[in-house]
């Protein structure tokens, strides 16, 4: 059982362990004084993996270790936004990894604005959504689809500018035949991550990534609300686990549910001429056409490639302005 104060020895020194910062059914985070500075240190969640399924281990195990290869590929500039590894080892037989320590997530920054009666601007969400575009384009430069986008994996700096992608452990080799199991959280995912194919395995791609870039779109410019999609999803698979998505179908007449409503489309377009007021009202439009384009039920008609979404927010920011 970890606790404050415990040190963990890993290549480049030792972490002495300060705080909890997290944790999940998969992992711990704690901050640590390291060598020279504070870090994140990330643990697999020993506690929970004493309890699990062999083959549930395996895959925690496993994942950590996705995360430790995908992030020392990296060149030093290419961590503009995606949080650094500064140190990774074995601690009683388990990987270890000390990353970069960021201020918080997106997640709870939103909810303390909110708290706080603060409104995020459209130029902030903007901003954030080019840098995410940016760090998703990195993971793909790499040969990786991301797979597990959520406000809780964006990481913000104490500026509250400045993003950074976290959490990699999901990630599958974009070349890599289709998943046989389901991975991500069901709640930010495509059509395709949780609705099996005919064959029972997952064919996702980076335009899945995508998807999750369009969900959180909804989000950040809804004030924290969920598309009526992925609150169904989440709610399906907290209750019928394996057996979610046919239930949803089953639900639905065997359809699936539709990725974005008119009605949520209309309040998306009332939060944005909000966000603008004095502005043109092709940034609404400007906006929705990119929220549509990212939530595509097929796949085919998202955005291909980081560069079309780049130039999809300019178009808003140019056409937002007043």
């Amino acid at each position: 059982m970890l606790e404050a104060g415990q040190v963990v020895p890993l290549g480049a020194g030792a972490y002495r362990l300060r705080k909890q910062l997290a944790g999940s059914s998969y992992g711990v985070v704690w901050q640590a004084a390291g060598p020279c500075l504070d870090v994140a240190l990330k643990l697999v969640n020993r506690p929970q993996m004493a309890r699990a399924l062999p083959a549930h281990r395996d895959r925690w195990i496993a994942s950590a270790k996705t995360e430790i290869t995908f992030l020392r590929s990296l060149r030093p500039w290419d961590e503009r936004h995606i949080v650094r590894l500064l140190d990774s080892g074995d601690h009683d037989g388990l990987p270890v990894m000390a990353l970069e320590l960021m201020d918080t997530d997106l997640g709870r920054h939103l909810a303390s604005e909110r708290t706080a009666g603060r409104r995020t601007s459209l130029a902030a969400i903007l901003g954030w959504m080019e840098q995410i575009n940016q760090a998703l384009a990195k993971v793909h430069q790499y040969g990786w689809k991301y797979l597990d986008l959520k406000p809780g994996n964006v990481l913000l700096g104490a500026s509250r500018e400045n993003v950074k992608l976290a959490d990699f452990g999901t990630s599958r080799a974009r070349a890599g035949l289709p998943c046989p199991g389901y991975a991500g959280t069901a709640n930010w995912q495509a059509p395709e991550q949780f609705f099996p194919s005919s064959n029972s395995t997952y064919d996702s791609d980076w335009r899945s990534d995508y998807f999750a870039l369009g969900a959180m779109f909804y989000y950040l410019v809804s004030d924290g609300l969920p598309l009526r999609f992925c609150r169904d999803c989440g709610q399906a698979w907290r209750d019928h686990q394996s057996r979610a998505a046919q239930h949803l179908l089953a639900a639905n007449r065997g359809k699936q549910p539709l990725t974005l409503n008119d009605d949520e489309a209309a309040l998306f377009v009332r939060r944005i001429r909000q966000r603008a007021a004095g502005a043109r009202t092709t940034g609404a439009t400007a906006s929705l056409a990119l929220l549509r384009a990212l939530l595509a039920a097929d796949r085919s008609e998202r955005p291909s490639h980081a560069m079309q979404v780049t130039r999809m927010i300019t178009a808003i920011r140019h056409r937002a302005a007043p």
